[in-house]
């Protein structure tokens, strides 16, 4: 009985002591949002007061216009926006790179937001952080205390796990959509030559192509084709294409249009060699992967099914020789 009413006793003891934890932090945090949201820290800057002055156009009447909708649930993504676009801030000085995350972010089809992103990492990183302290959670549960260090390094780990997840992610999604889009390559230059060889233009063999396939290749043609309509040369056009992508023979296949266009060379044949060689390149491809699974097919080989294969064939001997004795 005495025991039950120790160990009743120490089970509320740490109840208490995780609800005044809990306590603390929420009021660390409503201390924080409560300095954040002063008059003193809501001051305008200097390219807010002249922003009015230097504006081009003029803004539109609200009365005009239907408001934006709030972002996340019963509006608390405008709340967060500024804390967050101040935390990526942060996290951008830090870590750099802003050029190449707007490359990859052109490269794997969204437009180039680098706060919007530093956002992201943001958000990813506060995940990591609750993954963490969850973590946390579960060994403090498990060993009836509340380990301090491995709080603080479970919270860290989360952070910079998250932040470097986000960044992962995408250099993964641009990895994907250039290999898609050199998937889709060789069907596009042959349907791009078989309409310059019916006797369409350029730009006619591009809008019809654009009209029959779809895909990523596609959607960057059209955006080619946009940009001509808007005003821009069609070789200007398609250099944007071969800039907003990583294809070394996407770049190549850009490069050869734009001559054929200026010079007055056949198109077709041009088309036609590109699409070959980007077949040749993909066999190559398939060829040295292959070779690399090849390897790493005889990790089990050597390590499993070998030293089976030995101890069948030894066994045998080995215990015929152990009766002899």
């Amino acid at each position: 009985m005495n025991g039950l009413a120790g160990r009743l006793g120490e089970v509320l003891r740490d109840s208490w002591s995780w609800a005044g934890a809990t306590a603390g932090v929420l009021l660390l945090a409503g201390i924080a949002l409560v300095v954040a949201g002063l008059p003193v820290n809501r001051r305008p800057t200097l390219d807010d007061r002249l922003e009015p002055y230097l504006r081009d156009t003029p803004r539109p009447s609200t009365l005009l216009t239907r408001p934006a909708p709030p972002r996340g649930p019963f509006g608390f993504g405008e709340l967060f926006a500024p804390y967050l676009a101040r935390l990526g801030a942060g996290v951008g000085s830090v870590l750099g790179g802003a050029p190449s995350v707007a490359r990859r972010q052109l490269r794997a089809g969204h437009p180039a937001d680098v706060e919007r992103f530093r956002a992201e990492q943001v958000m990813y990183g506060a995940a990591g952080a609750l993954g963490g302290l969850l973590f946390t959670a579960v060994i403090a549960l498990a060993q009836r205390r509340f380990p301090v260090p491995v709080l603080v390094s479970m919270v860290l780990v989360g952070v910079l796990g998250g932040i470097a997840g986000r960044d992962y992610l995408l250099t993964r999604a641009a990895t994907r959509r250039e290999a898609r889009m050199l998937t889709e390559f060789p069907t596009v230059a042959e349907l791009l030559a078989l309409a310059v060889s019916a006797g369409e233009g350029a730009v006619g063999a591009l809008e019809r192509v654009c009209r029959l396939s779809r895909g990523e290749l596609s959607d960057e043609l059209r955006r080619c084709l946009a940009d001509a309509r808007a005003g821009a040369n069609l070789p200007t056009a398609l250099q944007g294409l071969a800039d907003r992508t990583g294809l070394v023979s996407l770049a190549r296949f850009v490069d050869g249009i734009v001559v054929a266009v200026e010079r007055g060379t056949p198109l077709a044949d041009v088309l036609r060699a590109q699409a070959q060689d980007v077949r040749e390149d993909g066999r190559r491809t398939l060829m040295e992967q292959g070779g690399r699974k090849e390897i790493y097919m005889m990790v089990p080989i050597v390590f499993l099914t070998l030293p089976v294969t030995v101890l069948f064939a030894l066994y045998p001997g080995l215990s015929f020789l152990h009766l002899k004795l």
